[in-house]
């Protein structure tokens, strides 16, 4: 059976708090197999058969919203999927690794739409951008607290809901998939 990553969105922030152990006992409840919470709150591997990662964020989303009342994005990727976060990110290896993130998409973003993000950041910070398969990479150079180039204002111009990971968690989910 594939293993599969699910990357909560807004966990434990802003008045979403849910207790892990409360989180993977939803999930096992609806027949989601070897579920784990691996690093921090958020970060769930489980096994499940084999099906489009998008369909498994439809179901994961209904449970968040049923069980817990929490409207929350989930981004599930594959192991292909996450290994191709960490591979495909053109910052890894040349920026600090706590500062190189991937921001899992809810979907495709338009060309178009990352054009406009680069365009409406330009000027503002020394941040670094790429867009990868629904995805975004970010080199955020001098920390994600000190940086201008915020989850919202990427969501914004994307038009996509996004939830983020930097290199270092997702080399330790890798290496625990």
């Amino acid at each position: 059976m594939p293993r599969y990553c699910a990357f909560f969105s807004s966990l434990n922030v802003g008045g979403n708090r849910l207790t892990m152990e409360d989180l993977r006992h939803a999930l096992r409840r609806e027949e989601i197999d070897n579920v784990e919470t691996v690093i921090a709150s958020g970060n769930v591997l489980f096994d499940y058969d084999e099906r489009p990662t998008q369909g498994l964020e439809e179901l994961f989303a209904y449970i968040m919203a049923e069980r817990f009342d929490i409207d929350s994005f989930v981004a599930i990727r594959s192991k292909d999927e996450v290994r191709a976060a960490l591979e495909d990110n053109p910052f890894v290896g040349f920026g600090e690794d706590a500062q190189v993130h991937t921001l899992f998409l809810d979907g495709e973003a338009e060309p178009a739409n990352f054009e406009a993000l680069v365009a409406a950041y330009t000027g503002r910070g020394e941040e670094k951008l790429a867009l990868g398969q629904r995805c975004l990479f970010v080199d955020y150079v001098h920390g994600v607290g000190q940086s201008r180039l915020t989850n919202a204002f990427i969501e914004r111009r994307l038009g996509r809901r996004t939830t983020a990971r930097n290199a270092r968690s997702l080399g330790r989910i890798l290496a625990k998939m």
